[in-house]
């Protein structure tokens, strides 16, 4: 096999890695100040009222299932397109781009109506201390956004093909269309309209980013086409890597749901603080963690194809040594400065003083898994390149169970700040499990291949 520099035109894979993480990172930083803008729009706008939290226990569950389907139908597709698009050429990939994403779409759409059709047993459950008419609300808000399913599902699939071309900078501009939507919706209706500016306005920016994302795509060789084409050898490979990662993202995942299901048992608000606050780890995490995993996942399907276990070892040394060292830092300032953080971003309008002394420790609390969770995604893509989604699958099994655990003890003590600590710690031990995994396949690989 040739080394997977070659195939790069000389310029060493870190080096590319790091200019597509600056790329990303660059454009996140546009991306989440304008989000930023947004969350301070909202916070003006909405406060910690019972709209806004019916609000954010509707988009749970959207956001849940794009992230369980799309997100892990990414994960399955793009080392199967790496390699199908080097060896078989570019026909072959455009067919199992059109297999997996017709599928997605099916996928996408049986969930959305098994989830409408679910949604006045199951918001009971997730939002089971709200009122009857704060209830009523947040479902109704539920059936306005399924549409952002099917929607973002399809936006996030371009992207992740965008990202094998070495397309990284446009695609992660693109949400940003979201965001300027939604500040202004809600600046503009949200006195006429409530929390259904809000609604309105997400759909809007969301269908934006998608037919963006999806033109870029045409533009760089892959028709957006749902077309069947049989169940050829890559599409058998991507079924099979699927499952795991589909139920360790239903397992992972579930821990959102969880924390947000025990903060609703909590003095009322609680709901509220806990997203408020992980706004800001959610920033650091999408710059870090998004932006090193969205440049390594192509490179490391590279490597593996080409069986340059070398260039994976220097890759993952490389990569989990810097986030490290940028990412701790960063968690520590967080922790150090978090009430005024809030203080600064929130206090105003409908949230005042005693709104920031009740986010402030819960932002504390969360900044302290951004080290792991950073470093953790070097290994967890590695790992995916590799095909071993069984070892994903058993990962979110244990961050569900340690989650649930984890929010009982510690919610008794410390309140809603206790949910997002029982978070960090289980994404602490999320990083020793894959860093044990990636140790023992990559000698073993080699041995293999010697």
């Amino acid at each position: 096999m040739a080394h997977v520099g070659q195939l790069f035109e000389g310029e060493s894979v870190n080096r590319r890695i790091f200019r597509a993480a600056a790329s990303v990172t660059a454009a996140g930083l546009i991306v989440k100040l304008v989000a930023t803008l947004k969350e301070v729009a909202l916070a003006g706008v909405y406060g910690r009222s019972d709209a806004m939290e019916a609000f954010l226990a509707a988009a749970l569950i959207p956001s849940l299932l794009i992230n369980l389907v799309s997100e892990s139908m990414n994960q399955s597709l793009v080392p199967t397109l790496v390699r199908v698009r080097a060896q078989q050429g570019h026909e072959r990939a455009q067919q199992l781009l059109s297999n997996s994403m017709l599928w997605m779409c099916v996928l996408l759409g049986a969930v959305s109506v098994l989830a409408g059709l679910g949604a006045k047993g199951m918001f009971p459950l997730i939002a089971s201390h709200f009122s009857p008419e704060k209830l009523a609300l947040s479902i109704r808000l539920f059936y306005a956004m399924l549409p952002l399913v099917l929607i973002t599902g399809v936006a996030s699939n371009c992207t992740a093909v965008l990202n094998t071309f070495d397309r990284f900078a446009l695609p992660a501009l693109a949400p940003m269309a979201i965001s300027l939507a939604i500040i202004a919706g809600t600046l503009a209706l949200g006195g006429k309209l409530g929390i259904w500016a809000l609604v309105y306005s997400t759909l809007a920016g969301s269908l934006t980013h998608a037919a963006v994302v999806a033109w870029m795509m045409n533009v760089h060789g892959y028709k957006l086409r749902l077309r069947w084409h049989g169940m050829t050898e890559g599409t058998r490979e991507v079924a099979g890597q699927y499952g795991p990662v589909l139920l360790g993202g239903i397992l992972a995942s579930g821990g959102l749901l969880v924390d947000q299901s025990m903060a609703a048992s909590l003095t009322s608000g609680s709901v509220a603080a806990l997203v408020y606050a992980n706004r800001f780890v959610s920033v650091v995490l999408t710059l870090l963690a998004g932006a090193v995993g969205t440049a390594v996942a192509p490179y490391f399907s590279h490597m593996v194809a080409a069986s340059d276990w070398k260039g994976c070892r220097h890759t993952l040394k490389t990569w989990v040594r810097l986030t490290a060292a940028v990412s701790v830092p960063i968690a520590a300032g967080l922790i150090a400065g978090s009430h005024l953080l809030i203080r600064v971003a929130f206090e105003r309008g409908a949230f005042g003083k005693q709104d920031t002394a009740v986010v402030a420790p819960v932002l504390a609390m969360y900044a302290i898994q951004i080290p792991f969770f950073v470093c953790s995604r070097v290994f967890y893509r590695f790992l995916v390149a590799m095909r071993r989604t069984d070892l994903i699958l058993y990962c979110g099994m244990l961050n569900l169970a340690l989650d649930v655990v984890l929010n009982l003890a510690l919610m008794r003590f410390f309140g809603v700040a206790g949910i997002a600590l029982a978070t960090s710690l289980w994404t602490v031990s999320t990083f020793f499990f894959l860093w044990y995994w990636t140790r023992r396949l990559l000698p073993a690989a080699e041995a293999h291949n010697a």
